[in-house]
């Protein structure tokens, strides 16, 4: 029996305390880039907590090779700089013993290298176990980050972890999921919903921690709702209201929990609004989050008078024009602006735009008839539209009678004060179901609606197709007539899209055509033997841009049952709008991808079933990517389709563009999104899903 071959045991460099003014900074030290903790904080922690580590030290020789009595450092310098510091500064003494490691093997340079590459930082798991028990033991998170240098905000990110699951925690502690989405995690303090959560994208070959938040948060508003900006994130707060941060979040950032609380404080916010501008002497007032859109249709607006400025007000306005205006000739050579003269700037430019902003005054009898809407913009500010006249109020003509206009005249008037204008919610669709069903109805006539108005937007900038229109309308009157004619008795007829979509009056489509009406009805006058000469009187151009204003409000793109004199709704009738649509959006050029449509979870991909949204994965991205959110749920489905569908240009049937034109008279064949085998005849029952 042979015995095993001895191993050498390890011995150990001898430790011993020599004073400092022995010790000498060896240039052997591999460290020469400044990082970390500076010299100066480190001499503070030292001074605080004393020398926690020793120095590496070897004996200097003297040419004979014996030792001199004096040790090098070339392990350990900057706490030799901190100690050295603490010299200077006469809050150490010089002869001070100092802890050191003896090594006389080995080369010098190797120390160094290992000691500063061997040695890794605190694991964020174990600084925040580490800060909880420094936080139990009395200290605040400002001593915290005064004691270990860093900033009050890394202190409380760390303490924030204490929200997570601590079976999170032990996840994250064993690498299998990185820092940043363990940050996300804080948003919601309920540990149950994070571990749902965890369960659901653990198995996902990528995991962004937006996608973790957008999960956890799938049922708050987010801060920068336009709800929310309306009324502050401290109004909120005071009335009660919880917010959800995660790490990321700024004090101004973060997801609001309880929606219901959301809607009372808007609406009591618009109900105040309503009181204050309807104490100005108007006979209604309607304000909504989101009013019908059109609903300023077949309503006179009334036109008043800005107050001018006074020779006051109008010298102040010319004494910051000047000081404005003297201010950028001394800084013209764009060197950056002193703190006050920034300042200065600012508030010069508040003051112009007070000064700028002029009240408007009414006729008094016409005011009294007259109303206003208020609703919310995109970015929370209050749209106040004044001097809108129902039909019904306006007064007598002569030989009696009060003038009606025919789609007003369906449309329910409200009370003098109305608040609200939710819209209902559709129906929720089977997502069970794995066939995909033609798309619903509702969902159908809300995609056209928005078409509708950006095929409206698009013909109004193209004044030869526009006139086309015209004549093409005026060839079916006259060649396909199925009634009296009087004189020239051409109308434009404007569909009511009403609430059709949400938000429809705050897209940039509606937001351009209300603008160029509002222009062109200041522009023109209001009397018909006026307005007459005033249109003799346009250049051909605005003639025909104007012609094409006029026409593209007649556009009607929109899904809707189109009924017959026997009452019956026509899918024939549907068919045909249809075909005109995707013919007129053809000639236009309308791109619905390039006009600024893409989809999301409010507008589609929420709204239809998960085989539509896997078939929409599919077409963009391929079969590849498509396959990657087959086990989703619904809701998590949508969300992840929204990033992945982002920038790809996919539009839903509904929204594109004709592959192929109609030759002749033939009418196209009805579209995939309304044809179904069941429902040929019956576009009612075309989207039972």
């Amino acid at each position: 029996m042979t015995k095993s071959k001895s191993v050498p045991k390890l011995v150990l460099s001898s430790s011993r305390d020599i004073p400092f003014s022995q010790l000498v900074l060896s240039q052997k030290n591999v460290r020469r880039l400044k990082a970390g903790l500076s010299i100066e904080d480190l001499a503070e922690d030292i001074y605080r907590r004393t020398l926690l580590q020793s120095l590496n030290v070897r004996a200097m020789l003297d040419e004979d090779g014996k030792e001199t009595g004096f040790f090098e450092v070339p392990a350990g310098g900057r706490r030799f700089r901190a100690l050295e510091l603490l010299v200077k500064t006469r809050r150490m003494a010089q002869d001070q013993p100092v802890p050191c490691v003896v090594r006389e093997a080995g080369i010098a340079e190797e120390d160094s290298l290992a000691e500063n590459v061997m040695r890794e930082g605190l694991h964020p798991l174990d600084q925040f176990r580490a800060f909880c028990a420094l936080i139990e033991a009395g200290l605040s998170e400002d001593d915290i980050a005064a004691r270990f240098f860093v900033s009050v905000s890394t202190v409380r990110q760390r303490l924030r972890l204490a929200s997570v699951a601590p079976s999170l925690l032990e996840i994250y502690g064993e690498d299998e999921m990185t820092l940043e989405q363990l940050m996300a995690f804080t948003v919601n303090n309920d540990h149950a919903r994070q571990e749902q959560v965890w369960e659901q994208v653990k198995d996902t070959p990528y995991i962004s921690a937006h996608q973790i938040r957008r999960m956890l948060t799938e049922d708050a508003i987010p801060a920068g709702d336009r709800r929310v900006r309306f009324i502050g994130i401290d109004a909120y707060i005071e009335a009660g209201g919880y917010v959800m941060r995660d790490l990321f979040s700024e004090q101004n950032e973060g997801w609001l929990q309880d929606p219901v609380l959301v809607e009372q404080l808007v609406n009591a916010k618009l109900a105040t609004a309503a009181e204050e501008i309807g104490a100005e002497g108007w006979k209604w007032v309607e304000a909504a989050i989101d009013l019908p859109y059109g609903c300023e249709s077949g309503k006179r607006r009334i036109t008043g008078t800005t107050v001018p400025l006074t020779e006051e007000e109008q010298a102040r306005l010319d004494a910051l024009v000047e000081e404005y205006d003297g201010i950028g000739e001394e800084y013209q050579d764009g060197s950056d602006l002193p703190d006050e003269v920034d300042a200065r700037l600012t508030e010069i430019d508040e003051e112009l735009t007070a000064l700028n902003i002029r009240p408007v005054t009414y006729n008094p009898d016409e005011q009294a008839r007259a109303g206003v809407f208020i609703s919310l913009t995109h970015d929370g500010r209050l749209r106040i539209d004044r001097g809108y006249v129902r039909p019904e109020d306006e007064p007598a003509v002569e030989g009696g009678g009060t003038p009606v206009d025919r789609e007003s005249a369906e449309q329910p008037s409200g009370p003098a004060f109305s608040v609200g204008g939710h819209m209902p919610d559709e129906a929720a669709t089977d997502e069970e179901d794995d066939a995909i069903r033609p798309l619903p109805d509702r969902l159908v006539s809300e995609l056209t609606a928005v078409r509708t108005v950006a095929l409206r937007n698009a013909l109004a900038g193209n004044p030869q197709v526009a006139f086309i229109a015209v004549l093409h309308a005026l060839y079916l009157s006259v060649f396909r007539s199925h009634g009296t004619h009087g004189c020239v008795q051409i109308e434009v007829t404007q569909a009511w899209l009403g609430n059709v979509a949400p938000n429809l009056r705050e897209t940039p489509w509606s937001v351009a055509i209300q603008t160029r009406h509002e222009q062109w009805a200041e522009r023109l006058p209001d009397e018909p033997a006026l307005l007459w000469d005033a249109l003799v009187e346009l250049p051909q151009d605005e003639q025909m841009a104007l012609l094409a204003h006029c026409v593209s409000l007649g556009v009607n793109a929109l899904f809707e049952p189109v009924r017959g004199y026997d009452g019956r709704t026509s899918a024939h009738g549907i068919e045909q709008r249809i075909a005109a649509a995707d013919a007129l959006a053809t000639v236009v050029g309308l791109d619905m991808a390039e006009a600024g449509w893409t989809p999301t979870v409010d507008n589609y991909l929420g709204r239809v079933t998960k085989p539509r949204i896997i078939e929409a994965v599919r077409e963009a991205k391929g079969d590849a990517t498509a396959v990657l959110i087959e086990h989703l749920k619904k809701g998590d489905m949508a969300r992840e389709a929204e990033r992945l569908l982002e920038g790809t240009c996919w539009l839903p049937e509904p929204l594109r563009l004709p592959v192929t034109e109609p030759d002749g008279d033939d009418i196209a064949e009805l579209p995939d999104f309304l044809a179904d085998d069941e429902a040929e005849h019956d576009p009612m029952a075309i989207a039972a899903e």
